[in-house]
């Protein structure tokens, strides 16, 4: 789950990572009312959307005055922002973010990923402050110090230090700075996050170490833990068809092809797009109905494919073990009949029941395509797609 800036900056400060003074707006009289709050002579105006490049998309505008102010609300709200996070279509920015400006002497990245080799949290930091850590990656990989840490110790004050010397922080900085990078650990583990970020964390002219943005995604399936990160959820920043798979408990995540697919098993599901993507067609999402799907998560799944207007035709692979393929064929075939189906559809059924769910699917009298095995349903379903025959 993602958060906007904003929340982001509220829970850090709840740990004790300075950050700026600012103010939500959601209207652009709420943004001049937060600039004068603030009584600052220079402040930020913010897009707040789960997106990054906000700045170079027009998102973040620099006022001096409670009418540029007006002026830059006016600009930003209700703009369909985008950004090389947001996709082509953008994104339309509901929410503003009025801060305090900052005097900038020097900015960092410092961030918090899991490592999956290691088994550990790892915190990175650098002197390349403001970039995407992929970018310093790719042309500074030297400028980037990394510490993996125990989420049961937490970050160690000889470990924070590493990080700290290796960037060639001025020393006089460290009792700042090292609590500042455990207390973000600190918040990485009590809180599931999957990522904590800050970029840039910034040392200002008058030597204040401050997180200057700040992007926290959370693991969802520990969100049962943290029923106070719940509301902090915008349904408007997700992709509706996500939002309403996780209502029936579907793992769906939208993408940019046009052969929807429905397949129980992560690992079938990366092979069945991969396989797609072998003969010359792109999936359209990836969707996970689970091992235990009941006839009506089925329908709901094909529902939810055939609601994305890119889908040009549907591909179903279900290897049957604990979900019986008569079931899956129950599912299928009550969905084609409440829908109008006008695209391609392919079934590749294999498991417990499979001659059953065959039979099933082929007295229905349905338009439904059957297949042999993945390669079969692959093949067919790109040629359909593509008008082959």
């Amino acid at each position: 789950m993602k958060i906007h800036e904003y929340q982001a900056k509220q829970l850090l400060a709840r740990y004790g990572v300075a950050v700026p003074e600012g103010r939500v707006a959601v209207t652009v009289e709420e943004a001049v009312a937060a600039y004068e709050a603030l009584k600052s002579p220079l402040c930020v105006v913010k897009a707040q959307i789960h997106a990054g490049g906000r700045g170079k998309g027009g998102g973040v505008k620099l006022v001096k005055s409670a009418d540029e102010c007006r002026a830059a609300a006016k600009s930003i709200l209700g703009m369909q922002l985008k950004t090389h996070q947001t996709g082509p279509e953008g994104q339309l920015v509901r929410t503003l973010w009025v801060e305090k400006g900052s005097a900038i002497a020097k900015e960092y990245y410092l961030g918090i990923a899991l490592d999956r080799e290691l088994k550990k949290p790892v915190m990175m930091m650098s002197s390349e402050g403001g970039m995407d850590i992929e970018e310093v990656a790719a042309k500074h990989p030297d400028k980037i110090v990394k510490c993996a840490f125990s989420p049961s110790k937490g970050l160690q004050v000889f470990e924070a230090q590493k990080l700290v010397r290796g960037v060639r922080l001025s020393p006089g900085l460290e009792p700042q700075t090292v609590p500042l990078l455990q207390a973000l650990a600190k918040m990485y583990v009590e809180l599931d996050c999957a990522i904590a970020e800050i970029n840039p964390l910034i040392v200002t002219t008058d030597n204040k170490v401050i997180a200057l943005d700040g992007k926290i995604n959370f693991d969802s399936n520990a969100l049962f833990r943290h029923e106070e990160l719940v509301p902090l959820r915008d349904l408007h920043e997700e992709d509706a068809k996500e939002i309403e798979a996780s209502k029936f408990d579907l793992s769906y995540i939208a993408l940019d092809g046009n052969i929807g697919c429905m397949v129980n098993g992560a690992g079938l599901a990366m092979a069945t797009m991969d396989v797609i993507e072998l003969y010359g067609a792109s999936p359209a999402n990836f969707l996970d109905v689970g091992g235990g799907a009941t006839a009506e998560k089925v329908t709901a799944a094909f529902r939810i494919l055939l609601s994305d207007k890119k889908v040009k035709g549907v591909l179903i692979n279900i290897f049957g073990g604990i979900m019986k393929c008569d079931t899956i064929a129950e599912g299928v075939i009550a969905a084609v009949k409440q829908v109008n189906l006008n695209v391609p559809l392919v079934v590749r059924l294999e498991g417990t029941n499979v001659e059953l769910g065959k039979k099933m699917l082929a007295e229905s009298k349905l338009p439904i395509v059957s297949a042999n095995d993945l390669d079969d349903a692959a093949q067919k379903i790109c040629n359909a797609v593509a008008g082959k025959k």
